[in-house]
């Protein structure tokens, strides 16, 4: 787990358990190694709207809307971000294994309805091999999310977004 992740949870004193899995890359692979549903596992999506990066977060078996967070957002376009301003943004972390702790990194913090709703999130830790469990009222006593839906069936076929 990434040094500031566990020191500001230590911090505020909220219970959570750190996941040791093998080595994995994606969210259905992260999924699978710790033996969660893919709707407990919280994704991590990094989006440029306008001139900010905002970070997503919804479980890992659905995609992000895009058209729907440029609406949200109220600007004129949004875009993933690419890995180079991603490996900029979060420094500490392996790529792509960012926590869901946008606030430790200066971002706006979106959640996603669906994944509001588990009593329970679990979410990369900065690493590739470890992964982080605690209630979600902790999570979002912490983060304090703005909690709205843009979020797209697994099934949807529009393709512009991860």
């Amino acid at each position: 787990m990434v040094k500031r992740l566990k020191e500001y949870l230590d911090r505020q004193g909220v219970r959570y358990e750190v996941l040791i899995h093998p080595e994995a890359f994606t969210a259905p692979e992260v999924a699978h190694a710790l033996h969660v549903p893919g709707k407990a596992l919280a994704k991590v999506v990094i989006v440029k709207a306008g001139e900010r990066y905002v970070m997503t977060v919804l479980p890992s078996t659905w995609k992000v809307d895009l058209k729907g967070l440029t609406e949200l957002f109220g600007s004129r376009q949004s875009r993933l971000a690419t890995e180079e301003e991603l490996r900029g943004l979060f420094e500490d972390c392996d790529l792509g294994a960012m926590p869901a702790f946008g606030n430790l990194y200066g971002l706006e913090v979106y959640v996603d309805r669906a994944l509001a709703a588990n009593d329970e999130v679990v979410f990369q830790a900065g690493t590739h091999s470890e992964a982080v469990k605690l209630r979600y009222q902790d999570f979002a006593t912490l983060v304090r999310p703005t909690v709205a839906e843009f979020h797209q069936s697994p099934m949807g076929s529009s393709g512009n977004a991860t």
